[in-house]
């Protein structure tokens, strides 16, 4: 299999991370609400907590749209797909010490968390969009974390709303290329 038709298949079925980032989106969209609204100890719980939660969900969503959940057993995308999901669990260590040291970093810290995640899913996806996400993500956290430290909330909302935008940014991608001609496998 040629690395272009493995990515041809992961932005198939997974809409060009449209189903992920929708979820995400949602996750960190309640968080901000809870940042703003409630406290920022549910904030935070929520995200952690609803974090673990956003694959199954992406899997669910995609069974109701009556799509596949995942790739076929045996694809080779599947091992480095696996090897992208641990990165962000494994970094929460981070995240967590730079919150005991300043509650207000807790969102640009899982911000750049967050977009060096992404970086991986270019070459995943095939898709150079993924970075444009993790550079607003990695630079909106470090510029929040610098010049806005006092906005706890900030980096919530901001980060809903681009994973909320890029959801359709990769669908719109992925069906522009669903119509066209499909590659040869």
């Amino acid at each position: 299999m040629q690395i272009s038709d493995g990515q041809w298949d992961v932005r198939s079925v997974f809409l060009g991370g449209f189903a992920g980032q929708l979820v995400s989106g949602v996750v960190w969209l309640l968080s901000a609400v809870l940042a703003t609204w409630h406290s920022p100890k549910s904030a935070i719980i929520a995200l952690v907590a609803g974090g673990f939660f956003i694959f199954p969900l992406t899997q669910l969503l995609l069974r109701l749209t009556g799509r596949p959940a995942s790739l076929p057993k045996g694809h080779p995308m599947n091992a480095l797909g696996m090897q992208i999901a641990f990165t962000l669990p494994l970094n929460l260590p981070l995240v967590a010490a730079a919150t005991f040291c300043r509650q207000n970093w807790f969102y640009p810290a899982f911000m750049i968390v967050l977009g060096t995640h992404y970086l991986p899913f270019i070459f995943l996806y095939g898709m150079p969009q993924f970075g444009v996400l993790a550079a607003f993500l990695i630079g909106a956290g470090v510029a929040i974390g610098l010049y806005a430290p006092s906005a706890f909330s900030l980096g919530a909302w901001l980060t809903a709303a681009i994973l909320l935008l890029f959801a359709f940014v990769g669908r719109s991608v992925a069906l522009r290329e669903s119509r066209q001609t499909q590659p040869s496998h």
